[in-house]
């Protein structure tokens, strides 16, 4: 939504600061300028990438539009899920688990957490790698290594659209220079117009140049900057979870354990020791 927000200002800024001038901003609307360049960049798109890339996405342009889903309450619910997880283990052992980990959508203990239970990307991650300890076919260095090649493949996954619209943002001044070009041609085919019509004419296809930079810059780049920021945010669970499960193989407490998954969040998304602490006491007490 800051995106929006910064975008609206922006290009509202700019079109005032030209109409203050004494410019008219109806001249700024040019339909064979914009359908150029639009054009321009729906082939550009569809020429240099897999269908699969392309819907990847479009289905991750609304992400830009809104705020992350993992915010410090959802970070405080897994590191309290993970937290009893581990109680249960130690409590009850690892096969205690099973039911939990083969049908989490019905689990009395996932259940509890509905910010967790509804991302089903982190639930299929957290009992993965809890069915592989269940199993014990992995040592700690393997399931480690796994973990980190899982992730990784999740990054390169996300990745895909902020590359897509970074790129196409990084030729949309080339696509204004384009339809530009095109203006002037037709132009220089109508030199012996009146003065006027020329300068209409000319100024028609300057906006080309104006609307591929105003594209790239206050479009384009942004959205693929804040799918860049939310990717970040939402990959921090991950790690989160991997960093807990992983002290808990080398012998950590439950309590100790989810420490390691709170120190990897982010300042705004990590609770304090001591919030953690009274929610970790309240799951005890159940």
């Amino acid at each position: 939504m800051t995106w929006f927000i910064g975008m609206v200002l922006g290009i509202g800024c700019a079109i005032l600061g030209y109409a203050l001038h004494g410019g008219n901003i109806v001249v700024l609307w040019q339909p064979t300028e914009v359908l150029s360049i639009g054009g321009l960049g729906i082939g550009y798109l569809i020429a240099s990438n897999s269908p699969r890339n392309l819907k990847a996405t479009m289905a991750a342009l609304p992400r830009a539009f809104k705020s992350p889903k993992s915010n410090k309450r959802k970070c405080l619910d897994l590191l309290c899920l993970m937290f009893e997880i581990l109680q249960k283990i130690r409590r009850d052992g690892l096969m205690s688990l099973e039911a939990d980990i083969e049908e989490p959508e019905a689990s009395a203990l996932f259940e509890k957490y509905p910010s967790i239970k509804e991302d089903h990307h982190l639930v299929e991650f957290i009992c993965d790698y809890l069915r592989m300890m269940l199993a014990g076919a992995l040592n700690n260095v393997q399931i480690e290594a796994l973990m980190e090649q899982e992730l990784e493949v999740h990054h390169q996954e996300a990745h895909v659209p902020v590359d897509i619209i970074g790129k196409l943002a990084d030729a949309f001044p080339a696509f204004g220079i384009v339809a530009a070009v095109m203006g002037v041609v037709n132009v220089m085919g109508s030199i012996g117009l009146p003065p006027a019509e020329l300068g209409k004419m000319i100024g028609a296809a300057l906006v080309g140049t104006f609307l591929g930079i105003l594209l790239s810059y206050s479009v384009t780049s942004p959205i693929s900057i804040a799918l860049l920021q939310n990717e970040e945010v939402e990959g921090k669970p991950f790690l989160a979870v991997k960093a807990i499960l992983l002290a808990s193989l080398n012998g950590f407490p439950p309590q100790g354990a989810v420490e390691f998954g709170r120190k990897v969040l982010f300042s705004d998304m990590r609770p304090s020791f001591k919030e953690l602490d009274e929610e970790t006491k309240n799951v005890k007490g159940k």
